[in-house]
Formats: C-alpha cells, structure tokens, sequence
C-alpha cells in the first residue's frame, strides 16, 4: 500500500497548493519565509555552469533545460528548488557562483563570478566536503567543474552574512550523491587495470611456458622467453602483437625448439594463453571490486555523518530555523545502475550507508526536516502510473554536445517520442516533471511538519 499512501501524499499536497493559490507562490502560507537558501550538488544546481560552451549549447542545468511549456507544459526547464520557491513566493533562485575551469580551447575556461545578490549555492559535482568531485579539472575533465563541496557552500554564505542565518529563510539541503559518482568512478578505472595487470602477467606467465615446453632445456628457453616479452612490452609503442612476435622469436631460436617458430604450432599456444590471461584478468577485477566495496560503503557512512553535523553546526547552530535536509533518492535502480555492468548491489549499499547515517545524524532536531527521497523515488520507479510518470527506466536526453548528460540537455536533443512526464533526463537527473514531483512531495512534507 505505500504506493498509495505516496501518491494520496502528493495528491493533498497538490490540492492544498490548488486551495490557496498557484505555483506564483500567492498562496497563504503559515510561515512566510524571508528567502530561500540553497546547499547541494546537481539536484539543486540552478545554473553555475550556463557559461562558455554549455551556455552556447542550450545547456546549464541538469534536467531537460529550456523553457519548453509550447512543447509541453510539463518541459518547464526547472528543478525542484525552483517549484519550492515559486510556492513560497520568493523569486526565482539564481546561482551564488558561475564559472568553469576547465580546458580553454574548447570553451570551458569562464572566469569565476561570485553573485553577492543570489542564494543558491549548489553545484553540479559538488561533494559533502571533498573539493574534488565528478568532472572537476583534477579529474581529467576538459569541462572543469568548479565542485566546491557543501561545506565550503555553506561557509561561504555564513562569510557573506555575518556568520549567521537571520532565521527567517528556509534552507535547502541535498547532497551526497558525488561522493558515491567519485568512488564508483575511481573504481571503474581501478577495478579493470587490476584485472588488465594481472592479466597481462597470466597471459605472459602461460604463454612463455608453452613455448619454452618444446626447447632442449625449458627453463633456459623460459627465461630467454620471459626476457623478450619484458622488453618488448616495455619498448614504446609495443603492441599484443609485436610482443607475442618476441616472444616466438626468442623461443625458436633455442635448441631444440625451431618448430615454435611456424604459426600452426604457436598460434593455439597464444589462444590457450590469452583465455588464461581474460580469466585471471576477470577474476583479479572482480577482487579488487570486493576489496573496496566496503571501504566504498564506509565512505558514505561517513559522508552521510558529516552532511548530518554541517545541517546540524554550521545550518542550525548557526541560526536557521527551517531547515530541510533531503536523503538521496533511489539511484540504486536509476538507469545509472541498472545498465549492463554496473555494480548495482554496491550503489545500492552506499546509498543506504549514505541515508541511514544521515538520517541518524539529523534525529532529534526539532528545526531540521529529514525528507526521506528514497523512499519516494523508489515508489515512482516500480509504480510510476499514480505518479503520472509514464516512464521510469530510460532516460529521456539523447546524445548532446556533452555526450549524453542533463547540463547539455535540452528539447532539441531529447529521443523521440513524448519525454515530458519520463522520470530521469539523463542516467541519474530528473525531468522537470519529476523535479515538480520532488517539490510537491517536499512542500507535504513541510505541511506535516507545520511550516507549511
């Protein structure tokens, strides 16, 4: 029945709004809020990076951007930060920080503007506290992601406002989901040079013994061999090829071994040892994955712990009042996960770490709001029809000038078909559909808990 109970959520949420007013924000609201301060990553990014190239190819915000509302009335362009302010009757947030930091040449490199007047701080690869997230230039990437993480958000407002919140403003907090991306990143990369490594060191191990069984002397023959492959595979520009050709020139020139040398005799001794190699290179891959899958799952506990104390010291204890703290949503079954490959059963452990300690963290503060967006997230994904989704396991972008992410999203480069009430826009952001989702299930929220 939680489908049920979810969506009837939505639905008095909805319907409450509809009784006081419109998105306009002319409602009556039992708590009037000052202003709307934002903290987090990409789910609340409202446009640091509509600059340079982004900017020029109709990107800047991680959903389906643009106002598309002629197309559908669903392809608004916003994220759930915005609905929120347009329901309190605030202006439309606008970025703290604009800039990339990233290669010049192709248009990423936009000097960094501090906007004193804005108050959404979050940022698209922005971390809990690390200051190197997902496409950050000490990553590799050519976009330059400024990434600077929550907690450095947060002390830049403090910074700009005396240290202190003036307790009237509503605070928006979500993040955590980068220090998933960053791990799970890193281990992409690790986990198959493991394997390639050990790999290589199968393939060489087996293929020399072959070739050495046939020689007067083997274990002559085998170091001869052995000899080859290491330099040949440390010479630059050496290939699978040239060092398999070392390998069988060095082994028929050893007594008793000339036959070695005809591809008929060599060529299944170079198959049996490349099978060898991809089953050691799979199994040292998968090891080196079972390895760090718990110190992956311990990071977000961690992470989760600090996102819980900065909400509670530096948000609170520093003066906010109202203060909402969003979980991660359900990413262990966006199209991120589920794709062919992907450690799905790890990123759904994380993300469990990640909320299960945040949420224990932030229990018992009567002036933070723990919003459980998992638990929402997951029900629109199995049960998407109460919701209105129509569909929840695709995404709805095409490829773009940034490859296929939301920030260069927009209604010229979606695939075909009706996208506008689709749940993800790319592998792990929303629609501006589902961000409305997102706001109108945090504003019922807000009703419970009386600031609404």
């Amino acid at each position: 029945m939680r489908h049920t109970n979810f969506a009837l959520a939505l639905l008095t949420a909805a319907v409450l709004s509809a009784c006081g007013g419109s998105e306009t924000g002319n409602q009556e609201l039992k708590t009037k809020f000052s202003s709307q301060v934002s903290f987090g990553d990409s789910l609340a990014d409202v446009g640091t990076y509509n600059v340079g190239k982004v900017k020029e190819v109709g990107g800047g915000k991680y959903t389906i951007n643009g106002d598309n509302t002629a197309k559908n009335p669903a392809l608004t362009g916003k994220n759930w930060t915005e609905f929120m302010a347009a329901q309190f009757g605030l202006p439309a947030p606008c970025p703290a920080q604009t800039g990339l930091d990233g290669d010049a040449s192709k248009g990423f490199s936009v000097p960094v503007v501090n906007n004193l007047a804005c108050l959404s701080y979050a940022q698209g690869g922005a971390r809990v506290t690390n200051p190197v997230g997902p496409h950050h230039k000490l990553t590799g990437s050519a976009i330059g992601q400024l990434t600077v993480p929550i907690a450095t958000q947060v002390a830049n407002h403090l910074s700009r406002n005396g240290g202190k919140f003036k307790g009237d403003e509503v605070v928006l907090m979500i993040g955590g989901g980068n220090d998933a991306l960053a791990m799970l990143g890193e281990l992409a990369v690790n986990a198959p040079a493991a394997g390639k490594a050990a790999g290589n060191q199968a393939f060489a191990a087996n293929l020399t013994g072959q070739l050495a069984a046939g020689a007067t002397d083997p274990a002559a023959a085998a170091q001869a061999i052995g000899g080859a492959i290491m330099a040949e595979s440390q010479r630059a520009g050496s290939t699978q090829q040239s060092t398999i050709g070392a390998a069988v020139q060095a082994a028929a020139t050893q007594p008793g071994n000339q036959m070695v040398g005809q591809e008929s005799v060599y060529g299944p001794m170079v198959a049996k040892a490349l099978a060898a190699a991809e089953a050691e290179g799979a199994k040292a891959g998968a090891a080196y994955a079972a390895e760090q899958g718990p110190k992956m799952i311990a990071a977000m506990g961690v992470a989760g712990d600090e996102m819980a104390a900065l909400a509670k010291t530096q948000v609170v204890g520093k003066g906010a009042n109202f203060v909402v703290v969003n979980n991660l949503p359900d990413l262990g079954h966006a199209p991120a996960a589920t794709a062919k490959g992907a450690p799905q059963a790890l990123i759904i452990a994380m993300v469990d770490k990640f909320n299960a300690h945040l949420k224990a963290g932030v229990a018992g503060e009567s002036k933070i709001l723990y919003v459980d967006l998992w638990a929402i997230s997951n029900d629109q994904i199995v049960n998407p029809a109460p919701y209105g989704l129509s569909e929840t396991k695709k995404p709805a972008c095409g490829d773009n000038a940034l490859g296929h992410t939301a920030l260069a999203c927009n209604g010229s480069n979606t695939i075909a078909g009706d996208v506008s009430r689709y749940m993800f826009a790319d592998d792990v952001h929303p629609t501006p559909f589902e961000n409305s989702l997102i706001a109108k299930y945090v504003a019922e929220q807000m009703i419970v808990k009386g600031w609404l």
